[in-house]
């Protein structure tokens, strides 16, 4: 049987990179790693290999446990906040209750199971249900198509200025960089309007329209993503705002469950929005030129993840509720290593940072909103 045309969206393009060489060095490298010595940089690396080969060979029945045990939790949350919603949503007290609920179950889905599954972090559970391939998440964006706009691009580019276009998103201006133009002047307006629909932002993004505008992504490809875009997204609207509302016709909650459905995506989104943002874009982290990236090998790549990220700091509860991304530099370190280790390997990247004299930018979460939406303002001018 001909399976060709059933070929997963991301075989049709130039994705995932080979692995990156173990000796070299780039033309030049960033100006906070610039007093390093091709020496120093393979033995931060082997340094870095190691840590990581420590979880691969500790990985096991307890990781499974725990991811097993997110996934029910989430759940049960969503169950139990459309269930209310739909039950007994005119309760003022219920009503809050349910969309808590239900916007944490969102959050949860998207950022410590959706995101690090379609990583790959739990592929070698070798289960079908929670594998990268097969994983669809309660989010706007197909994922396929944020694997490869993230997934290929961005991790392997990280803030490569012309490569990754997570750098602003294709909308604002986040880095000095980048040309002024009088547009710009809107930077915080775009910002403002991005964060309480950062998922569909997210999912515009994700087609590429400018590539297959300048004629870079071919149109069968930009028609399927856009079909596979509209299937998604449209789930999402069918979901929230047609089915959970229509079964609340029968208890008279009808408005109450759209409006609860409305709040906790409004709040999973303007979360989810802060806490990219706060990963990406504080003070302290650094964007690179083609230059310092040509040529460069592993230990290389693992110095701009290092200072193209930003952690936030706090309690493990805050940790959980971002997903792990709160320890942003450890993940973009190591991407497919389960998220619930990065908390135990923070303490052993920071020292090595100290170490060898690199920074290790991390701080409260006001600290790194304020330090992100700082930068939005500022880039706004010229």
């Amino acid at each position: 049987m001909d399976t060709t045309s059933h070929a997963p969206q991301r075989d049709k393009r130039e994705v995932r990179p080979g692995l990156l060489a173990d000796k070299g060095s780039p033309a030049v490298r960033p100006p906070a790693a610039a007093h390093l010595s091709d020496e120093q940089v393979a033995e931060l690396c082997k340094e870095l290999d190691t840590i990581k080969s420590d979880i691969l060979k500790k990985r096991g029945t307890e990781d499974a446990k725990y991811i097993r045990r997110v996934i029910r939790l989430q759940r049960y949350l969503e169950i139990l906040g459309r269930g209310a919603l739909i039950l007994d949503g005119k309760n003022k007290a219920v009503w809050v209750a349910a969309t808590a609920a239900l916007a944490s179950a969102k959050i949860i889905e998207n950022m410590e199971i959706g995101h690090n599954v379609l990583h790959g972090q739990w592929d070698w559970m070798r289960d079908p249900d929670i594998h990268s391939t097969t994983w669809q998440w309660d989010f706007a964006t197909p994922a396929r198509s944020w694997q490869h706009t993230h997934n290929d691009l961005h991790h392997r580019w990280t803030n490569v200025l012309g490569k990754d276009k997570d750098v602003g998103f294709n909308l604002l201006r986040m880095d000095p960089a980048q040309e002024w133009t009088p547009v710009n002047l809107l930077n915080p307006v775009f910002n403002m309007v991005l964060a309480p629909f950062f998922e569909w932002g997210i999912a515009i993004y994700d087609l590429e329209i400018d590539l297959y505008l300048d004629g870079t992504k071919p149109k069968e490809v930009f028609m399927d993503d856009l079909k596979a875009f509209a299937k998604s997204g449209g789930s999402q609207i069918m979901k929230d705002f047609v089915v959970t509302p229509g079964l609340a016709l029968a208890t008279g909650a009808h408005k109450e469950a759209f409006l609860g459905t409305a709040a906790a995506n409004l709040i999973r989104n303007l979360w989810a929005h802060s806490v990219i943002f706060c990963g990406h874009f504080p003070d302290g982290t650094e964007t690179f030129t083609d230059e310092m990236v040509e040529g460069e090998a592993r230990g290389d790549w693992y110095i701009r993840q290092m200072l193209g990220s930003s952690n936030i700091s706090g309690s493990k509860f805050l940790h959980f509720m971002t997903g792990n991304l709160s320890h942003q530099v450890e993940h973009h370190l190591f991407p497919d290593l389960p998220s619930s280790r990065y908390g135990e390997i923070a303490p052993k990247v920071q020292e090595i940072c100290e170490r060898y004299g690199l920074p290790y930018n991390t701080g409260p979460l006001y600290k790194q909103v304020g330090s992100a939406w700082g930068k939005v303002f500022r880039l706004a001018l010229p």
